[in-house]
C-alpha cells in the first residue's frame, strides 16, 4: 500500500493515521509531526541533478533543503556506498553500521525466533540486514521522514538514489541497484521510539543503533524497548554519547554533566547503573546488561575531505523477566 489511511476502530479512539509513500505514520502527536516534516513529505524526488543543484544554490547552506540533503548524504553513504560501483573511497570505507550490527549480533547469540525491530532505522540497511537471517517480520521505524522514504524506495524499487555531498552545497546524485533477500518480510513505519505502538512482549530482537543520544527521553527509549521485547528477547544498542541539547534536554542526558557525581559524568557508568538490579529491585531501564564492547569505530562521511570518527559503546541487554504469566509471549 503506497497511500491510504489507517483508522482505529476502538470506540475510545477513532483516530486516523495516514500512509504516505508506503510509510504508515503511527504517531501520537500526528499534527505536530506532519507540520515538522511537511517539506520532506511534499518534496519531489523526481528532479534532475541539475535542478536540485540550482535549488540548493538558491536556498544556500544551513537551509532546510540543505539539511535534508546532508542527512541523506551522511546516512546513505554509510548504509549503501559499499554497493555503489562508482564509490572509490578507500579510508574509511562505508559500512560502520553493518560492522557494529554484526558485532552486536555475535554478542547477542542465541537469538530466539520471532519478529525483529530496528529502532531508529535511518535509511534502512540495518533492517534489510536483519531480514537476511530470518523468515520473520522485520520492521524498521524512525521519525525522520526523508530517510524513511529513501528506505521505502529501496524496498519497493531495489534502487538506491541519494545526494552525495562533495563540498559546501555541491552534491552529486548516486543511483545504483540494491538487492536483498526476504524483502517481503520488511516494512518501514514512522513511529516514536520512546512510545512504541506495539503490544508487550512481541519482538525477539530490538536493535537501536546510535539513537540513545538522539531522543528527548533516553530512559523512556530503554523502557519502551524493554516493554516490547519477548521475555527471551535481546536488545542491542550502540551509542557514542554525543549529547546535544538540540536533541536531548541537559537534565535527561545519561552522563555528560555533573562530573562531581559518583559517575564523574561518565555516560557508560550511568548506563551501567540503569541496566543493573539495585537492592533486589529490577533495573530502572527495564533491561539488564548481559554483554558489551566499549570502543567500536564508526565513521560518518561529511564531504570529500572530512570524516567524523566516533568510538561507539555496544551493549546487549535482556528484559527483566516478569513472574506474571500474562506478560509472557504466547508462542
Amino acid at each position: 500500500m503506497i497511500e491510504g489511511v489507517l483508522h482505529c476502530s476502538h470506540a475510545a479512539c477513532q483516530r486516523e493515521f495516514p500512509i504516505l509513500d508506503g510509510i504508515p505514520l503511527i504517531i501520537a502527536d500526528l499534527r505536530r509531526y506532519v507540520s515538522d516534516n511537511i517539506l520532506a513529505m511534499v518534496g519531489r524526488r523526481d528532479m534532475t541533478e541539475l535542478t536540485e543543484s540550482l535549488l540548493g544554490d538558491c536556498c544556500g547552506p544551513g537551509s532546510t533543503f540543505d539539511q535534508l540533503r546532508q542527512q541523506l548524504s551522511f546516512y546513505a553513504w554509510d548504509h549503501y556506498a559499499d554497493l555503489d560501483p562508482q564509490e572509490s573511497m578507500d579510508d574509511p570505507r562505508p559500512g560502520s553500521m553493518l560492522r557494529c550490527l554484526d558485532a552486536g549480533r555475535q554478542l547477542a547469540q542465541p537469538i530466539v525466533s520471532g519478529p525483529m525491530l530496528d529502532v531508529g532505522c535511518s535509511v534502512g540497511r540495518g533492517t534489510f540486514a536483519l531480514a537476511e537471517q530470518t523468515t520473520e517480520l522485520v520492521l524498521g521505524i524512525d521519525l525522520n521522514f526523508g530517510m524513511l522514504r529513501l528506505a521505502a524506495e529501496v524496498l519497493r524499487t531495489g534502487t538506491v538514489r541519494y545526494p552525495r555531498r562533495r563540498v559546501g552545497v555541491v552534491y552529486e546524485c548516486r543511483q545504483f541497484s540494491a538487492s536483498f533477500p526476504n524483502t517481503a518480510n520488511v516494512d518501514f513505519w514512522a513511529c516514536d521510539a520512546t512510545a512504541l505502538p506495539f503490544p508487550d512482549n512481541r519482538f525477539s530482537l530490538a536493535v537501536s543503533m546510535n539513537v540513545l543520544d538522539c531522543v528527548a527521553n533516553p530512559i523512556g527509549l530503554l523502557n519502551s524497548i524493554a516493554r516490547v521485547l519477548h521475555r527471551d528477547g535481546k536488545g542491542l544498542l550502540t551509542c557514542p554519547y554525543d549529547w546535544s541539547p538540540a536533541a536531548t534536554p541537559l537534565e535527561s542526558w545519561l552522563g555528560g554533566h555533573s562530573q562531581r557525581s559518583p559517575s564523574a559524568g561518565a555516560s557508560e557508568a550511568v548506563l551501567h547503573t540503569l541496566l543493573a538490579p539495585c537492592s533486589n529491585s529490577p533495573p530502572v531501564a527495564g533491561l539488564e546488561l548481559i554483554a558489551e564492547q566499549s570502543h567500536l569505530p564508526w565513521h560518518v562521511r561529511l564531504h570529500d575531505r572530512s570524516t567524523m570518527n566516533y568510538l561507539v559503546h555496544l551493549l546487549v541487554a535482556q528484559p527483566v523477566v516478569s513472574e506474571n504469566p500474562s506478560s509472557r509471549w504466547d508462542r
